[in-house]
């Protein structure tokens, strides 16, 4: 894959749909080969890749750099979690995961109101172009949620004292990402295994039509 052909859209748009169940990568693999790219376009081009190709490790430091930084703060490491929620939210596939959930939980103690949180059935009208599938929670939007949770970790933040550290926090796992990101080299297995998750999307895609 012809990754500096790649918008920053499109890796954004395919984090948000791709699946986030797999393990993260190996340590090893994770700490194996840098070096410093080349040139610009080389640097964009690798930038992306390792973000999507690692994107669970990243998502793992991310959560490992906030809770190092607020061990002391119970009540921002619990804003911290929310915030961390959200964001999966945000995905695709953890969304629809989460609501199947916990829906088949609710059933075990109420089917009735397991009932209402399913998702509401969208007509499908043929000679209109199809739009973006709106994803469900308990019933509700996901932006929903989304909001939800990143306003109660705001308050807990707000509460401990701790919104500036949280920041700071923040960023330094970002700066960490990106200088991982810039000068690990891509392997053949990252090349590879990005050929089969684009082959499983377009034969996913081909089996709902």
């Amino acid at each position: 894959m012809d990754w500096e052909n790649v918008a920053a859209e499109d890796v954004v748009e395919a984090l948000r749909e791709v699946e986030w169940s797999t393990p993260p990568r190996s340590f090893g693999e994770f700490f194996s080969r840098f070096a410093f790219p080349r040139s610009f376009s080389k640097w964009k081009s690798r930038l992306k890749c390792n973000l999507y190709y690692y994107r669970t490790n990243y998502f793992i430091l991310v959560i490992l750099v906030l809770g190092l930084a607020l061990i002391t703060r119970p009540l921002a490491i619990l804003g911290a979690a929310f915030t961390a929620l959200s964001l999966a939210f945000l995905n695709d596939s953890f969304a629809a995961s989460f609501n199947e959930k916990f829906i088949r939980t609710i059933r075990l103690f109420s089917p009735h109101l397991a009932a209402k949180m399913r998702p509401p059935h969208m007509p499908v009208i043929r000679g209109r172009s199809a739009a973006r599938k709106t994803v469900y929670v308990c019933g509700k939007p996901r932006w929903v949620f989304v909001v939800t949770f990143l306003t109660a970790s705001l308050v807990m933040w707000f509460s401990s004292c701790g919104l500036l550290w949280v920041l700071y926090a923040f960023l330094t796992s970002l700066a960490l990402i990106i200088v991982h990101a810039s000068v690990r080299t891509p392997n053949l297995k990252a090349r590879l295994n990005t050929f089969r998750e684009e082959f499983r999307a377009v034969w996913r895609n081909y089996s709902e039509l």
